[in-house]
Protein backbone atom coordinates (compact mmCIF):
# COMPACT_ATOMS: atom_id res chain seq x y z
CA UNK A 1 0.00 0.00 0.00
CA UNK A 2 1.03 3.67 -0.79
CA UNK A 3 1.29 5.84 1.80
CA UNK A 4 1.74 9.80 1.45
CA UNK A 5 4.47 11.21 3.16
CA UNK A 6 3.59 14.30 5.20
CA UNK A 7 6.17 16.61 6.59
CA UNK A 8 6.62 17.48 10.30
CA UNK A 9 5.19 21.13 11.18
CA UNK A 10 7.99 23.24 10.90
CA UNK A 11 9.45 24.33 14.82
CA UNK A 12 9.54 27.50 15.88
CA UNK A 13 13.21 28.82 16.35
CA UNK A 14 12.00 30.87 20.12
CA UNK A 15 10.41 27.23 20.80
CA UNK A 16 13.82 24.84 19.63
CA UNK A 17 15.66 27.64 21.83
CA UNK A 18 13.86 27.35 24.81
CA UNK A 19 14.11 23.26 24.19
CA UNK A 20 17.69 23.92 24.60
CA UNK A 21 17.78 25.79 27.08
CA UNK A 22 16.12 23.40 29.04
CA UNK A 23 18.52 20.60 27.85
CA UNK A 24 21.66 22.57 28.59
CA UNK A 25 22.45 21.07 32.32
CA UNK A 26 25.15 24.11 33.43
CA UNK A 27 28.53 22.49 34.08
CA UNK A 28 28.77 21.46 37.84
CA UNK A 29 32.67 22.30 37.96
CA UNK A 30 33.70 25.92 38.19
CA UNK A 31 37.76 26.78 39.11
CA UNK A 32 39.36 30.12 40.33
CA UNK A 33 41.09 31.78 36.76
CA UNK A 34 43.21 34.58 37.17
CA UNK A 35 41.51 37.68 36.51
CA UNK A 36 43.87 38.31 33.87
CA UNK A 37 42.80 35.22 32.13
CA UNK A 38 38.77 34.99 32.27
CA UNK A 39 38.26 37.06 29.57
CA UNK A 40 34.94 35.72 27.75
CA UNK A 41 34.47 33.47 30.68
CA UNK A 42 30.96 32.77 32.52
CA UNK A 43 31.19 34.37 35.85
CA UNK A 44 29.67 31.71 38.99
CA UNK A 45 29.71 33.50 42.04
CA UNK A 46 28.70 36.85 42.01
CA UNK A 47 31.12 39.97 42.65
CA UNK A 48 30.76 41.77 45.95
CA UNK A 49 32.57 45.00 46.31
CA UNK A 50 34.67 44.91 50.03
CA UNK A 51 35.35 48.56 49.57
CA UNK A 52 34.10 51.95 48.23
CA UNK A 53 35.03 53.05 45.57
CA UNK A 54 36.32 55.47 45.47
CA UNK A 55 37.74 54.88 49.01
CA UNK A 56 37.35 58.48 49.97
CA UNK A 57 36.26 62.04 48.43
CA UNK A 58 38.95 62.74 45.42
CA UNK A 59 39.72 65.50 43.12
CA UNK A 60 38.16 65.01 39.78
CA UNK A 61 40.70 66.94 38.05
CA UNK A 62 44.05 68.98 38.33
CA UNK A 63 43.47 72.10 40.46
CA UNK A 64 42.97 74.10 43.32
CA UNK A 65 40.86 72.79 46.54
CA UNK A 66 39.04 75.26 48.39
CA UNK A 67 36.31 76.39 51.10
CA UNK A 68 32.99 77.06 48.45
CA UNK A 69 32.57 80.65 50.55
CA UNK A 70 36.18 81.72 50.94
CA UNK A 71 36.03 82.27 46.35
CA UNK A 72 32.30 83.48 46.29
CA UNK A 73 33.43 86.40 44.69
CA UNK A 74 34.72 85.90 41.50
CA UNK A 75 38.72 87.17 41.77
CA UNK A 76 39.13 85.68 45.38
CA UNK A 77 42.94 85.91 46.15
CA UNK A 78 44.17 82.64 48.52
CA UNK A 79 47.30 81.26 50.06
CA UNK A 80 48.39 78.30 48.83
CA UNK A 81 49.28 76.31 52.01
CA UNK A 82 50.01 72.68 50.26
CA UNK A 83 50.55 70.45 47.87
CA UNK A 84 48.87 67.09 47.43
CA UNK A 85 49.39 64.82 44.87
CA UNK A 86 47.06 61.28 44.50
CA UNK A 87 48.04 58.57 46.69
CA UNK A 88 49.26 61.42 49.04
CA UNK A 89 47.09 62.92 52.26
CA UNK A 90 46.73 66.27 52.44
CA UNK A 91 46.13 68.16 56.27
CA UNK A 92 42.97 70.03 56.96
CA UNK A 93 42.66 72.93 55.30
CA UNK A 94 41.90 76.44 56.54
CA UNK A 95 39.49 79.02 55.65
CA UNK A 96 41.56 81.69 53.71
CA UNK A 97 43.56 78.52 52.46
CA UNK A 98 43.97 76.92 49.49
CA UNK A 99 45.38 73.65 48.44
CA UNK A 100 47.41 72.51 44.89
CA UNK A 101 45.46 69.08 44.23
CA UNK A 102 46.18 67.31 41.27
CA UNK A 103 43.30 64.26 39.85
CA UNK A 104 42.22 61.26 42.00
CA UNK A 105 44.00 63.32 45.30
CA UNK A 106 42.05 63.14 48.25
CA UNK A 107 40.18 66.03 49.24
CA UNK A 108 41.35 67.45 52.39
CA UNK A 109 39.47 68.35 55.26
CA UNK A 110 37.83 71.60 55.39
CA UNK A 111 37.60 72.15 51.52
CA UNK A 112 34.30 71.94 49.81
CA UNK A 113 35.58 72.35 46.08
CA UNK A 114 38.06 71.93 43.61
CA UNK A 115 38.73 74.99 41.13
CA UNK A 116 40.22 73.48 37.94
CA UNK A 117 43.50 74.97 37.29
CA UNK A 118 42.39 76.27 34.29
CA UNK A 119 40.00 78.73 36.20
CA UNK A 120 43.22 80.24 38.44
CA UNK A 121 45.96 82.14 37.74
CA UNK A 122 49.03 81.03 40.11
CA UNK A 123 50.91 84.55 42.00
CA UNK A 124 53.89 85.33 43.73
CA UNK A 125 53.89 84.73 47.05
CA UNK A 126 52.18 81.19 47.22
CA UNK A 127 49.21 83.45 45.86
CA UNK A 128 46.00 82.01 43.80
CA UNK A 129 43.77 83.33 42.29
CA UNK A 130 40.25 82.31 41.45
CA UNK A 131 38.96 83.99 37.99
CA UNK A 132 35.78 81.90 37.76
CA UNK A 133 32.47 81.39 39.97
CA UNK A 134 32.17 78.25 41.62
CA UNK A 135 29.70 75.86 43.59
CA UNK A 136 30.17 73.71 46.75
CA UNK A 137 30.98 70.06 45.99
CA UNK A 138 32.18 70.86 42.17
CA UNK A 139 34.93 69.08 41.00
CA UNK A 140 35.01 66.50 43.69
CA UNK A 141 34.01 62.55 43.63
CA UNK A 142 32.50 61.53 46.53
CA UNK A 143 33.37 57.86 48.51
CA UNK A 144 31.26 55.01 47.16
CA UNK A 145 29.50 57.32 44.27
CA UNK A 146 30.50 54.54 41.87
CA UNK A 147 30.57 51.26 44.21
CA UNK A 148 29.15 51.33 47.69
CA UNK A 149 30.57 48.52 49.87
CA UNK A 150 28.90 45.42 49.98
CA UNK A 151 27.32 46.43 46.61
CA UNK A 152 26.76 43.26 43.94
CA UNK A 153 29.00 44.42 40.68
CA UNK A 154 28.67 41.66 38.34
CA UNK A 155 26.09 38.88 38.89
CA UNK A 156 26.82 35.46 38.82
CA UNK A 157 25.81 34.06 35.20
CA UNK A 158 27.37 37.00 33.64
CA UNK A 159 29.70 36.24 30.87
CA UNK A 160 33.17 38.32 31.52
CA UNK A 161 34.83 41.25 29.30
CA UNK A 162 37.32 43.56 29.12
CA UNK A 163 35.50 45.89 31.59
CA UNK A 164 34.62 43.39 34.13
CA UNK A 165 37.76 42.22 34.03
CA UNK A 166 38.87 46.21 35.09
CA UNK A 167 36.44 46.61 37.61
CA UNK A 168 37.15 43.24 39.37
CA UNK A 169 41.18 43.80 39.78
CA UNK A 170 39.61 47.67 41.09
CA UNK A 171 38.18 45.22 43.78
CA UNK A 172 40.92 43.42 44.29
CA UNK A 173 39.86 40.33 42.72
CA UNK A 174 43.31 38.31 41.73
CA UNK A 175 40.87 35.43 40.52
CA UNK A 176 37.32 35.03 40.12
CA UNK A 177 35.41 31.37 39.76
CA UNK A 178 33.70 31.08 36.31
CA UNK A 179 32.60 27.83 34.68
CA UNK A 180 34.85 25.12 33.32
CA UNK A 181 35.55 25.26 29.45
CA UNK A 182 33.65 23.37 27.79
CA UNK A 183 35.38 20.28 26.20
CA UNK A 184 33.46 20.04 22.13
CA UNK A 185 34.44 16.96 19.94
CA UNK A 186 33.63 18.63 16.14
CA UNK A 187 33.26 15.87 13.48
CA UNK A 188 32.66 16.24 9.31
CA UNK A 189 30.80 13.66 7.79
CA UNK A 190 30.89 13.19 3.77
CA UNK A 191 32.57 11.22 1.48
CA UNK A 192 33.01 14.21 -0.97
CA UNK A 193 34.45 16.39 1.92
CA UNK A 194 38.45 16.92 1.34
CA UNK A 195 40.71 18.73 3.54
CA UNK A 196 42.78 21.67 2.15
CA UNK A 197 46.02 20.31 0.98
CA UNK A 198 45.16 16.82 0.53
CA UNK A 199 44.45 17.20 -3.23
CA UNK A 200 45.14 20.33 -5.18
CA UNK A 201 42.21 22.24 -6.62
CA UNK A 202 43.49 21.18 -10.72
CA UNK A 203 42.82 17.65 -9.51
CA UNK A 204 39.66 17.09 -7.76
CA UNK A 205 37.33 15.01 -9.14
CA UNK A 206 33.31 15.07 -9.90
CA UNK A 207 31.30 16.35 -6.76
CA UNK A 208 34.78 16.53 -4.49
CA UNK A 209 34.03 19.65 -2.49
CA UNK A 210 37.20 21.20 0.35
CA UNK A 211 35.43 21.04 3.88
CA UNK A 212 35.01 24.44 4.86
CA UNK A 213 32.48 23.62 7.95
CA UNK A 214 35.45 22.39 9.69
CA UNK A 215 37.04 24.82 9.70
CA UNK A 216 34.51 28.16 10.66
CA UNK A 217 33.09 25.67 13.74
CA UNK A 218 36.08 25.02 15.30
CA UNK A 219 37.08 29.07 15.35
CA UNK A 220 33.36 29.92 16.42
CA UNK A 221 33.71 27.16 19.42
CA UNK A 222 36.89 28.16 20.61
CA UNK A 223 35.22 32.14 20.32
CA UNK A 224 32.37 30.98 22.25
CA UNK A 225 34.80 29.69 25.25
CA UNK A 226 35.17 26.04 24.23
CA UNK A 227 38.06 23.80 24.18
CA UNK A 228 38.22 21.75 21.01
CA UNK A 229 38.98 18.53 19.74
CA UNK A 230 39.22 18.19 15.89
CA UNK A 231 38.19 14.60 15.38
CA UNK A 232 38.15 14.46 11.66
CA UNK A 233 35.98 13.27 9.30
CA UNK A 234 33.70 9.95 10.49
CA UNK A 235 34.23 6.89 8.03
CA UNK A 236 31.02 6.35 5.95
CA UNK A 237 30.42 3.13 8.12
CA UNK A 238 27.70 2.20 10.60
CA UNK A 239 30.10 0.38 13.02
CA UNK A 240 32.93 3.07 13.22
CA UNK A 241 30.76 5.92 13.59
CA UNK A 242 29.16 4.23 16.42
CA UNK A 243 32.74 3.71 17.75
CA UNK A 244 33.91 7.52 16.92
CA UNK A 245 30.66 8.92 18.75
CA UNK A 246 31.13 6.80 22.11
CA UNK A 247 34.81 7.32 22.43
CA UNK A 248 34.21 11.22 21.58
CA UNK A 249 31.47 10.91 24.20
CA UNK A 250 33.45 9.67 27.63
CA UNK A 251 35.78 12.88 27.10
CA UNK A 252 33.64 15.35 26.33
CA UNK A 253 30.42 17.70 27.30
CA UNK A 254 29.12 17.83 23.44
CA UNK A 255 30.05 16.28 20.15
CA UNK A 256 28.81 18.75 17.14
CA UNK A 257 28.52 17.23 13.56
CA UNK A 258 27.67 18.94 10.28
CA UNK A 259 25.66 17.20 7.65
CA UNK A 260 23.67 14.30 7.96
CA UNK A 261 20.73 15.25 9.98
CA UNK A 262 18.09 16.00 6.94
CA UNK A 263 14.80 13.97 6.99
CA UNK A 264 15.54 10.89 4.33
CA UNK A 265 19.06 11.36 4.32
CA UNK A 266 21.26 8.18 3.80
CA UNK A 267 23.55 8.45 7.12
CA UNK A 268 25.08 6.37 9.71
CA UNK A 269 25.59 9.27 11.76
CA UNK A 270 21.21 9.26 13.15
CA UNK A 271 21.20 5.74 13.64
CA UNK A 272 24.50 5.63 15.69
CA UNK A 273 23.01 8.45 17.77
CA UNK A 274 19.93 6.30 17.91
CA UNK A 275 21.87 3.76 19.08
CA UNK A 276 23.74 4.86 21.72
CA UNK A 277 20.94 7.24 23.27
CA UNK A 278 18.06 9.46 22.20
CA UNK A 279 18.07 11.80 19.15
CA UNK A 280 15.29 14.34 18.36
CA UNK A 281 15.11 15.41 14.95
CA UNK A 282 13.91 19.31 13.88
CA UNK A 283 12.73 20.66 11.09
CA UNK A 284 13.04 24.45 12.18
CA UNK A 285 11.01 27.24 10.56
CA UNK A 286 14.26 29.11 9.50
CA UNK A 287 15.82 29.49 6.75
CA UNK A 288 18.66 29.47 5.93
CA UNK A 289 19.10 26.17 8.66
CA UNK A 290 15.77 23.91 8.40
CA UNK A 291 17.40 20.99 9.71
CA UNK A 292 18.88 20.54 12.87
CA UNK A 293 19.42 17.74 15.53
CA UNK A 294 19.84 17.66 19.41
CA UNK A 295 20.35 14.34 21.11
CA UNK A 296 22.17 12.55 23.95
CA UNK A 297 25.07 9.73 23.63
CA UNK A 298 25.08 7.83 26.64
CA UNK A 299 28.67 7.58 28.23
CA UNK A 300 30.56 3.49 28.66
CA UNK A 301 31.60 3.02 31.75
CA UNK A 302 36.14 3.92 31.56
CA UNK A 303 37.71 1.85 34.54
CA UNK A 304 40.03 4.56 36.04
CA UNK A 305 43.08 2.20 34.93
CA UNK A 306 42.49 2.64 31.04
CA UNK A 307 41.51 6.41 31.59
CA UNK A 308 43.12 8.93 29.66
CA UNK A 309 42.99 12.32 27.97
CA UNK A 310 40.89 15.17 29.41
CA UNK A 311 37.82 14.41 31.49
CA UNK A 312 34.51 16.21 30.72
CA UNK A 313 33.40 19.22 32.85
CA UNK A 314 29.99 17.37 32.99
CA UNK A 315 29.50 15.13 35.97
CA UNK A 316 26.62 13.88 33.93
CA UNK A 317 26.00 10.22 32.41
CA UNK A 318 26.31 11.21 29.01
CA UNK A 319 27.51 13.81 25.91
CA UNK A 320 25.17 16.33 24.22
CA UNK A 321 25.14 15.65 20.63
CA UNK A 322 23.93 17.91 17.74
CA UNK A 323 23.85 17.79 14.46
CA UNK A 324 23.87 20.80 12.32
CA UNK A 325 22.76 20.85 8.18
CA UNK A 326 25.76 20.62 5.63
CA UNK A 327 25.27 23.62 3.80
CA UNK A 328 28.01 26.31 4.84
CA UNK A 329 25.42 28.73 5.81
CA UNK A 330 23.01 26.77 7.10
CA UNK A 331 25.60 25.40 8.98
CA UNK A 332 26.66 29.13 9.96
CA UNK A 333 23.15 30.21 10.97
CA UNK A 334 22.28 27.46 12.85
CA UNK A 335 25.46 27.46 15.54
CA UNK A 336 24.94 31.13 15.89
CA UNK A 337 21.39 30.96 16.57
CA UNK A 338 21.18 27.43 18.40
CA UNK A 339 24.61 26.36 19.32
CA UNK A 340 26.16 29.16 20.89
CA UNK A 341 23.15 29.92 23.06
CA UNK A 342 23.23 26.51 24.06
CA UNK A 343 26.82 26.50 24.90
CA UNK A 344 26.29 29.72 27.12
CA UNK A 345 23.49 27.46 28.80
CA UNK A 346 25.93 25.06 29.36
CA UNK A 347 28.05 27.98 31.04
CA UNK A 348 25.89 29.31 33.72
CA UNK A 349 25.01 32.35 31.46
CA UNK A 350 21.98 33.78 32.94
CA UNK A 351 20.29 35.39 29.85
CA UNK A 352 21.66 35.26 25.90
CA UNK A 353 19.85 38.19 24.02
CA UNK A 354 20.96 39.53 20.55
CA UNK A 355 21.25 43.04 19.25
CA UNK A 356 18.04 43.75 17.31
CA UNK A 357 18.30 47.08 15.60
CA UNK A 358 15.81 48.87 13.76
CA UNK A 359 17.57 49.81 10.46
CA UNK A 360 16.11 51.22 7.01
CA UNK A 361 16.69 49.02 3.54
CA UNK A 362 18.07 49.48 0.76
CA UNK A 363 16.79 46.81 -1.25
CA UNK A 364 13.57 45.03 -1.60
CA UNK A 365 13.03 41.82 -0.97
CA UNK A 366 9.56 40.82 -2.82
CA UNK A 367 9.56 36.71 -2.62
CA UNK A 368 8.45 36.59 1.00
CA UNK A 369 8.84 32.83 2.45
CA UNK A 370 6.77 31.21 4.75
CA UNK A 371 9.71 30.63 7.51
CA UNK A 372 11.52 33.15 9.16
CA UNK A 373 14.30 34.33 7.29
CA UNK A 374 17.90 35.91 7.99
CA UNK A 375 18.83 37.57 5.30
CA UNK A 376 22.77 38.24 5.23
CA UNK A 377 23.01 42.56 4.40
CA UNK A 378 25.79 44.70 5.37
CA UNK A 379 25.42 48.77 6.64
CA UNK A 380 26.27 50.82 4.02
CA UNK A 381 27.98 54.80 4.67
CA UNK A 382 24.53 56.13 4.54
CA UNK A 383 23.49 54.27 7.75
CA UNK A 384 21.05 51.71 5.36
CA UNK A 385 21.60 47.93 4.66
CA UNK A 386 22.39 46.48 1.58
CA UNK A 387 21.50 42.67 0.45
CA UNK A 388 24.10 40.23 -0.38
CA UNK A 389 22.63 39.66 -4.21
CA UNK A 390 22.79 35.83 -3.48
CA UNK A 391 21.85 34.32 -0.37
CA UNK A 392 20.98 30.30 -1.04
CA UNK A 393 22.67 28.56 2.06
CA UNK A 394 25.64 27.34 0.14
CA UNK A 395 27.15 30.90 -0.87
CA UNK A 396 29.68 31.33 2.10
CA UNK A 397 30.75 33.93 0.18
CA UNK A 398 27.27 36.10 1.79
CA UNK A 399 29.14 36.23 5.33
CA UNK A 400 32.13 37.01 4.59
CA UNK A 401 30.37 40.22 2.76
CA UNK A 402 28.09 41.16 4.98
CA UNK A 403 28.12 42.26 8.89
CA UNK A 404 25.52 40.74 9.86
CA UNK A 405 21.62 39.50 8.96
CA UNK A 406 18.19 40.90 8.52
CA UNK A 407 15.79 38.70 11.33
CA UNK A 408 12.95 38.83 8.73
CA UNK A 409 9.65 37.43 10.17
CA UNK A 410 7.44 34.69 8.11
CA UNK A 411 5.58 35.77 4.69
CA UNK A 412 6.79 39.61 4.87
CA UNK A 413 8.35 41.49 2.07
CA UNK A 414 10.88 44.20 2.35
CA UNK A 415 10.57 47.18 0.11
CA UNK A 416 13.24 49.77 -0.19
CA UNK A 417 12.87 52.42 3.07
CA UNK A 418 11.03 49.84 5.13
CA UNK A 419 12.94 49.68 9.10
CA UNK A 420 13.40 45.90 9.10
CA UNK A 421 15.56 43.90 12.01
CA UNK A 422 19.56 44.06 12.03
CA UNK A 423 21.53 41.87 14.11
CA UNK A 424 25.02 42.52 13.67
CA UNK A 425 27.49 39.19 13.59
CA UNK A 426 29.73 40.61 16.46
CA UNK A 427 26.21 40.61 18.45
CA UNK A 428 26.41 36.76 18.43
CA UNK A 429 30.05 36.10 18.98
CA UNK A 430 29.91 38.87 22.06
Amino acid sequence: MNTKFVPKPLLDLDHALTELKGFAVPLLETQMVSTFDVDNRVLREAVVSALNVPPNDNSAMDGYAVHAQDVAVQGSVLKVTQRIPAGSVGTPLSRGEAARIFTGAPIPLGATAVVAQEECEALQGDLVKVNAPIASGQCIRLAGEDIKKGGLVIEAGSRLNAASLGIAASLGFKELCVSKTPKVALFSTGDELVMPGDIPPEQMGEGRIYNSNRFFLKSLLKRAGCEVTDMGNIPDDLEQTKRCLAQAALDHDLILTSGGVSVGEEDHIKPSVIALGVLHQWALNIKPGKPFAYGRIHRAHKSSENASGPKPSSTENYAHFIGLPGNPVSSYATFMLLVQPFLSFLQGQASVQYRHIPMRANFEWLKADRRREFLRVRQNDQGTLELFPNQSSGVLTSVVWGDGVVDNPPSTIIKSGDLVNFIPFDSFLR
